[in-house]
């Protein structure tokens, strides 16, 4: 393994963006450089760390506050790491950034339009959420808060995930 800076890649955005696509092939290219990385992707965060946590404003701050110090711990431990979480409160997403020194937090907006995401639907819950069997569903029935100023912001519905992923990689803080 190569010796490299560490700092976390905070990807953000409705649920069927991309980010856990992007999080995948973005952790595939920086192994395949010898880099130590480490993904903390929501839906197993929700199955441990975070599985006493609902989906109410609170619960979703905390999740957020969660995630952000296990990712701080593994910066400590110089590990890259991507964080794939719809984190949608711009007021938690940045007092998770405010976790990290300054240059060690790359927030990225994973944008698809809420149609688009939609139509893509991966987990079907969508769907659920508008029979009402999932309650405060980002984008039906709880907001999401589009990043202010996101380091980087890719567009998933006009732009293929390795370009989309290609544009993230250029805006880190490699040593390469």
């Amino acid at each position: 393994m190569k010796q490299n800076r560490a700092f976390v890649v905070w990807l953000t955005g409705i649920s069927g963006a991309g980010k856990s696509t992007l999080a995948n092939l973005l952790k595939e290219q920086l192994d395949a450089r010898g880099l130590r990385t480490y993904l903390l992707d929501a839906d197993r965060l929700r199955e441990g760390l975070n599985r006493d946590l609902g989906f109410s404003d609170a619960d979703r701050h905390e999740n957020i506050r969660r995630t952000a110090e296990v990712a701080r711990l593994l910066v400590d431990a110089e590990f890259i790491v991507i964080a794939a979480l719809i984190s949608p409160f711009q007021a938690a997403r940045d007092k998770a950034r405010a976790r990290f020194d300054e240059g060690t937090f790359v927030e990225v907006f994973v944008d698809a339009a809420f149609e688009v995401a939609e139509a893509r639907d991966p987990k079907g819950l969508y769907a659920l959420a508008r029979q009402g069997a999932i309650r405060q569903f980002t984008g039906i029935d709880s907001a999401y808060e589009r990043p202010h100023s996101p380091d980087v912001h890719v567009r998933t519905a006009e732009t293929d995930p390795s370009e989309c992923v290609d544009a993230i990689i250029r805006k880190l803080p490699l040593n390469d």
